[in-house]
């Protein structure tokens, strides 16, 4: 897709979600009757997400040639993707440390959400596990994406050793993975219209929920959205223009598409479709390290939520009057940091995830009741800033020796 396209659609896509947010809000009732436009463009990019992520981590194993580059640019992008958390991390807690927005809030309406209970007994021992799924077609009907990446990669390595059979493999892949990115560029022509109607009928079906943004949990709406501003205008683009060599502004602007697209369905997975394209054609990024880079930060790489799971954390004891140590809150720090990496990129994960965080330092599950009525908006607000600190991702290894040394 050329430029100017690429500019009329984010155009598109921000006026439709303008249009839509005022449309929901004093056309509730008419807006929810075409919610299922939304939905059928959110179903279309997480329906080749599956055969692009696989597709896209085996060509992009495969182009490094000498397999030792694949562990030199694994825990290089593993560090990254820890360090920019662990950043994350520290801002949302030294934020809700500073504001403290739990302080004189009452602790009524508590409960745990269903999404929750599900999941009370997850923990990380089940997250390292579940890298290794016994069957990886069931893995693939349940969208699990972390243990696609581990099977391709070791895929995508064992072609490399195997000669003229690998390469006819590898040709196929390759075909696999240009036409899903073919299919990817059709569906972006729809979506200033899907994200009318996704936004349009979320902001209609949580309508009552909207004055409690600026009521008794503004503070702590408040204070997240603080640090991810913090995180996504500073931090991140420090790192972008330092180690990764772009003009951080124009490369935010290049992103708009997947950002827009994050905000819009709060799942990383279903925007990495168009976070690869952007990535690839609007930055110039190398194909093989966006390949390899965004499905694994798709999965991995947190950043927003793990600073939401933070700031959620000493929120929830602010308001139960429990005392904080600063052991405790490194135990949160480490706890966020870690647990992030295994909270799935679709909706509401991070709460799921919170579930570790709580745990870990002794707070009660029933606390998440407590936000959970805003969920919905602040899990758009990470989810874009997840997506922006993946992109970044793809940058800064994109200019490493791996792949300076042996551009194509």
């Amino acid at each position: 897709m050329d430029k100017k396209s690429g500019n009329i659609i984010l155009i598109g896509m921000i006026s439709g979600a303008i249009l839509g947010a005022v449309c929901g809000y004093f056309f509730n009732e008419s807006i929810i009757h075409i919610k299922f436009i939304g939905t059928l463009f959110l179903n279309a990019l997480k329906m080749v997400v599956i055969p692009l992520v696989v597709a896209s981590m085996i060509v992009g194993v495969t182009s490094l040639g000498d397999v030792s580059k694949l562990g030199k640019t694994s825990m290089k992008t593993i560090f990254f993707y820890l360090v920019t958390t662990s950043f994350s991390v520290i801002v949302g807690l030294i934020l809700v440390n500073i504001i403290k927005p739990g302080e004189g809030i009452e602790n009524f309406g508590a409960f745990v959400p269903d999404i929750v209970k599900s999941s009370e007994r997850k923990t990380l021992i089940d997250v390292i596990t579940g890298l290794v799924p016994s069957n990886i077609f069931n893995a693939a009907t349940k969208g699990q994406i972390l243990p696609l990446i581990v099977f391709s990669l070791l895929f995508g390595g064992v072609l490399t050793s195997i000669g003229e059979k690998g390469k006819q493999v590898i040709a196929f892949f390759e075909g696999i993975n240009a036409a899903m990115m073919k299919i990817v560029v059709l569906i972006i022509w729809f979506s200033p219209i899907g994200v009318f109607a996704l936004i349009g009928g979320i902001v209609a079906e949580q309508k009552g929920s909207l004055d409690q943004l600026i009521s008794g949990l503004g503070w702590y709406s408040l204070t997240v959205v603080l640090g991810l501003l913090v995180h996504a205008t500073i931090t991140l683009p420090l790192i972008l223009k330092a180690f990764g060599r772009k003009n951080p502004f124009q490369y935010f602007i290049n992103m708009g598409q997947a950002l827009a697209t994050a905000f819009t369905t709060a799942s990383s997975t279903a925007t990495l479709p168009i976070t690869m394209e952007c990535a690839v054609k609007k930055n110039n990024i190398d194909s093989r390290a966006s390949s390899f880079v965004l499905p694994l930060g798709a999965t991995i790489n947190m950043d927003g939520t793990a600073l939401y799971e933070a700031v959620a954390a000493l929120f929830i004891a602010q308001i139960y009057g429990i005392e904080l140590t600063l052991g405790n809150q490194i135990v949160i720090f480490l706890t966020a940091t870690l647990a992030s990496i295994g909270a799935a990129g679709i909706p509401h994960a991070g709460t799921v995830m919170m579930v570790i965080v709580l745990g870990a330092v002794g707070l009660p599950l029933e606390g998440l009741g407590l936000i959970w009525a805003i969920d919905w908006f602040l899990d758009r607000c990470r989810t874009t800033v997840n997506v922006w600190g993946d992109s970044c991702g793809a940058a800064v290894i994109s200019n490493t020796k791996e792949f300076n040394n042996n551009k194509q």
